[in-house]
């Protein structure tokens, strides 16, 4: 029989990291912070088990990991070196080119928005849980996603009549 830590919090795993990996921009670290929250999470599995919003406690131990990450090594949090997030070889090249050029401009949107996108349109998560995990109003994320997309119109726009 599986463990609370297994059944729930371990297939987390790949949507977390891609999650922390967007905040620090390097790979090892974002490893660490995964694994400080899952050792965390792991030491508290019983007070977990009836936790209200399990994934939204794991998104803000994500993010108050790696601001003492930020803390601890004297950096400063930049939305600089975003690195692509790997696609699926069998997508066309003309495919992978534009999820490319999305993600880089993706780099340009406020932090908050960059959350907000990416656990929308890369996540596939729907607008509640957006809510439920950032812990913000519904139309905050309805009003930051619009936005985003937006910004990345405009600027797709921009790029391609440039």
């Amino acid at each position: 029989m599986k463990s609370f830590f297994e059944g729930h919090i371990w297939p987390l795993r790949n949507k977390m990291f891609r999650m922390v990996l967007l905040w620090v921009k390097d790979r090892d670290v974002a490893e660490d912070v995964l694994q400080n929250v899952f050792e965390r999470s792991f030491e508290r599995e019983n007070e977990l088990q009836g936790h209200p919003n399990l994934v939204g406690w794991l998104v803000k131990s994500l993010k108050n990991e790696s601001m003492m990450y930020f803390r601890k090594s004297g950096r400063t949090l930049t939305l600089d070196g975003l690195e692509e997030m790997p696609v699926q070889e069998t997508v066309s090249e003309e495919v992978t080119d534009r999820v490319s050029q999305v993600m880089q401009l993706m780099e340009n949107l406020p932090l908050k928005q960059q959350e907000i996108f990416q656990l929308r349109e890369v996540e596939g998560l729907s607008y509640e849980e957006i809510a439920d995990y950032l812990e913000i109003s519904l139309e905050q994320v309805k009003v930051n996603l619009h936005r985003a997309r937006k910004s990345i119109r405009n600027q797709f726009i921009n790029q391609t009549t440039s």
